[in-house]
């Protein structure tokens, strides 16, 4: 039986990772919720030191940094704007000039404006790190494609948490990151394990 192969190779499609000169960097949820709150995740700690790195990396190229924040609604069991968790991790807070951008949907481009300010910034091509794997930063992978970007997600840069499984059991965190990643690599997107893909 020959090896699988992603549709994006069977396309042709490039799998260099995108760019910096041709990119913006999306930090996606990066909140204290992930750490100290009601959702913490696996693998935390190695997500947000791979994100300071690409952080260093996009500030000394000038790649625009955009930070996201998700929010519900006041007394909401999790991302509580007016709750101690929801404000951004220390180690990987923006600076002054990066955009901070608060989000209702797990795609960054659901009524945020993202798209228009990529546009207005001349980036084809988006970076992305974050929370969590399964969930934002899959359905802001998918949304790039559908909006004309290419995307690399950065694997080490990503966490997410176990599951219940649909149908009974449970599915290790583990195995959510890495079928998540799989699902985003055939989708015309690509998957760098770290910031060394750009050394």
């Amino acid at each position: 039986m020959a090896e699988p192969r992603t549709l994006t190779q069977i396309a042709g499609a490039p799998l260099t990772p995108s760019p910096l000169a041709s990119s913006a960097l999306l930090v996606i949820d990066l909140q204290n919720e992930y750490q100290s709150g009601a959702l913490p995740l696996d693998q935390l700690d190695r997500a947000l030191n791979e994100t300071k790195k690409l952080l260093s990396l996009a500030r000394a190229n000038g790649v625009p940094v955009f930070h996201f924040q998700h929010k519900t609604g006041p007394g909401a069991p999790i991302f509580d704007p007016t709750g101690p968790y929801f404000g951004l991790i220390d180690s990987v807070k923006p600076i002054a000039g990066e955009a901070v951008i608060e989000k209702n949907y797990p795609n960054c481009f659901t009524a945020t404006g993202l798209d228009d300010q990529l546009k207005a910034s001349g980036r084809t091509e988006v970076i992305i790190a974050g929370a969590m794997t399964h969930m934002c930063i899959s359905a802001t992978a998918r949304s790039a494609f559908d909006h004309g970007y290419r995307a690399t997600v950065v694997a080490d840069a990503c966490a997410t948490r176990s599951l219940p499984g649909a149908l009974g059991g449970s599915i290790p965190a583990s195995q959510v990151h890495d079928t998540a990643l799989a699902e985003i690599a055939d989708g015309f997107n690509v998957v760098v394990k770290n910031a060394d893909a750009w050394a």
